[in-house]
């Protein structure tokens, strides 16, 4: 297979990967934390190994009561949300993709203020709402920085689970800066984390639209972020093999190489759909599928039609690509009782607690031919699905970049996935320094879990 082509994300970031490699602390570059801050106001948390990640997300009724509703009205039961219950106001909205200007009826809920326990350089919001036809949900993130001054609000995402006429088209928002930091697509991100700038708290802030005079509305069930200080390495440290030696879990497997050339309006086409192909892979794990008429648009020649959907269903008008990661996961929630989140792990020791539980989990990677063993192909950004381990501990993942669907199968060896998976910096072909993802994962799992599912979760801070 031939090298696949810098992601859009991989471009932006690279000019902030190089200015944090000019002046990296000593506390930085050894991945220590210059201090642990409590959290005022939180819920008890697990702390993580090296504290260096710090997923709190807002899902209980108690929380979204300890919010600031404007028009929102938090929502009791089985599953807890936010509605929209009396409009803040209206306020247009100029679609720029579409240039359609559309009224709407509003209503806002603004989380408390979150401490992380290490400052961040990077937050990643993601969320879990429903979106019936006609309405929609903004995610934004507001930070104070370690120098007292705060971020203005920041746009996270535009999201809605359909792309018809009656709604904005969903996307992420460019050329967001203040010269302090920048939003590249999903990401936050200090400008220059040489210069010990990090953010020390945040807050998050759901907006819910509707069409005016209408009574429908969304229902953000889980609004969350994660916060991370992970130092700027080449190599991580290296793992011997857990809880997980000899488990596999069967996940349907599925290649978007055989989708190449369908639906180039999204992406490009099936070739690049590794993140939708790897999210259906993991909701049908769950037992959950798109309906016949959910797939009715799809070419009846196509196979796995549920991939086409995926892909469109996910897809970003600005970043023009289905690898946005908090739209992934927020597709992935739009499923029956499943829940979802975007964040990172620290070693594949937490990936074989996850899967030891029965919990597969879609990692985020790049990296160049020579670096993974029976690959066959370079990337600059890659989703894969890790279903289980070895006896000795390599890693059997679901890799949708396989000629076929019984190809997807594959066993990469144990040091080369977890430094490909967990660095932050790394060479291309040409030797010049590029990002790596630091161990960005999604999680997806079902609102009904077992204990132990429920305590591997916790523990990854994820409730």
């Amino acid at each position: 297979m031939h090298s696949r082509p810098a992601t859009r994300r991989t471009v932006l970031t690279a000019a902030a990967v190089a200015a944090a490699a000019a002046s990296a602390p000593a506390a930085f570059a050894t991945g220590a934390p210059a201090h642990t801050p409590t959290a005022t106001g939180a819920r008890p948390r697990a702390r993580r190994g090296d504290d260096l990640i710090d997923y709190h997300a807002w899902t209980s009724y108690r929380d979204f009561r300890c919010g600031d509703c404007s028009g929102t009205r938090p929502l009791p039961g089985a599953r807890p949300g936010l509605v929209l219950a009396n409009p803040a106001g209206t306020v247009d909205y100029t679609d720029p993709h579409t240039g359609s200007t559309t009224a709407w009826e509003y209503a806002t809920w603004t989380s408390p203020l979150h401490t992380p326990r290490v400052p961040a350089g990077e937050v990643i919001a993601s969320w879990n709402a429903d979106t019936p036809r006609g309405t929609w949900v903004r995610t934004e993130l507001q930070g104070t920085y370690s120098d007292g001054t705060r971020t203005p609000w920041y746009t996270m995402g535009i999201w809605t689970a359909g792309d018809g006429d009656d709604v904005p088209r969903r996307t992420s928002v460019d050329d967001q800066s203040d010269g302090k930091s920048d939003i590249w697509t999903d990401t936050f991100s200090i400008s220059d984390l040489g210069s010990g700038l990090r953010l020390t708290s945040y807050r998050l802030r759901a907006t819910l639209y509707r069409a005016p005079g209408g009574d429908t509305t969304p229902t953000v069930w889980r609004l969350g972020a994660m916060a991370s200080d992970v130092p700027e390495r080449f190599e991580v440290p290296a793992t011997r093999p857990g809880v997980a030696r000899g488990v596999e879990l069967e996940v349907p497997r599925y290649s978007q190489n055989i989708h190449e050339g369908q639906y180039p309006q999204y992406d490009g086409g099936g070739e690049a759909w590794c993140s939708p192909t790897s999210s259906q892979m993991i909701i049908e794990y769950w037992g959950r599928k798109p309906t016949e008429e959910d797939l009715a648009w799809v070419d009846p020649d196509y196979q796995d039609p549920q991939v086409c959907h995926a892909a469109r269903m996910t897809y970003d008008y600005a970043y023009e690509g289905c690898g946005n990661w908090p739209f992934n996961a927020a597709y992935a929630a739009t499923y029956r009782r499943m829940q979802a989140v975007v964040t990172r792990c620290t070693s594949l020791h937490d990936a074989e607690r996850l899967i030891a539980a029965g919990i597969p989990l879609i990692t985020s990677q790049s990296f160049i031919e020579s670096e993974l063993d029976g690959a066959g192909y370079g990337t600059a950004g890659h989703l894969m699905t890790i279903v289980g381990f070895t006896q000795n501990g390599d890693v059997i993942a679901n890799d949708p970049a396989s000629s076929d669907n019984p190809s997807v199968r594959n066993i990469y060896k144990r040091r080369q996935f977890e430094n490909i998976w967990l660095r932050t910096k790394r060479y291309n072909e040409e030797g010049e320094v590029r990002s790596g993802t630091g161990g960005v994962c999604y999680v997806y799992f079902p609102t009904r879990l077992t204990g132990r599912q429920r305590r591997v979760l916790r523990d990854l801070g994820i409730r």
